[in-house]
């Protein structure tokens, strides 16, 4: 069935004889109200595990690695082609991550200067500051002391942080998993 053939069936189905009035103005408010990019709005990406708002596509900052097994670009944030690398770690766990400038995580202190995937930097696990699933890692200069403060972090130009992708779910995705209630489907 058509979507507009849906609206007014179930505007019909709610309101009645007042059916034609609803979906006009449900049509016009479709028609009127700007998407979020062309509202200027971010993209966000969200925690797949709890839906919290970690990182926007203006936060994306490519950091490149000589020690990343391959690097692509991806659409993953609206229309945007943002660099992925993968990385091994000394388990031979790989993961494909996006660096961004900041990103909402909680960063598990002290920082490591072991088996880092940025020379010259340090890291600490990131987790999600809602449901502590792992969401990748935040990198420091490795002549920063092991502990810093937060506000430190994110003011800094030196620091980063690299996500995991499939740790993340882009908003408008998500917005499209809502469930419709069986009585309104035809």
């Amino acid at each position: 069935m058509f979507v507009g053939q849906k609206v007014m069936r179930l505007s019909q189905l709610l309101f009645g004889k007042m059916h034609v009035v609803v979906s006009i103005c449900v049509w016009l408010c479709w028609l009127v109200l700007p998407c979020r990019a062309c509202a200027g709005e971010d993209d966000l990406l969200l925690c797949r595990s709890c839906g919290h708002e970690v990182a926007s596509d203006s936060d994306v900052r490519f950091i490149a690695s000589r020690l990343a097994l391959s690097h692509r670009n991806n659409t993953m944030i609206g229309d945007k082609r943002i660099p992925v690398q993968l990385f091994e770690n000394p388990q031979g766990v790989q993961f494909e991550v996006v660096t961004f400038r900041r990103a909402d995580v909680f960063k598990h202190w002290p920082a490591d200067k072991h088996f880092t995937w940025y020379p010259g930097y340090s890291w600490t696990i990131a987790t999600c500051p809602r449901c502590s699933a792992h969401l990748g890692w935040a990198f420091q200069p490795s002549e920063w002391p092991d502990i810093v403060t937060d506000a430190i972090f994110q003011e800094s130009e030196q620091t980063f942080v690299a996500l995991i992708i499939d740790k993340l779910l882009q908003e408008n995705f998500a917005a499209t998993l809502l469930m419709v209630p069986k009585s309104f489907r035809s």
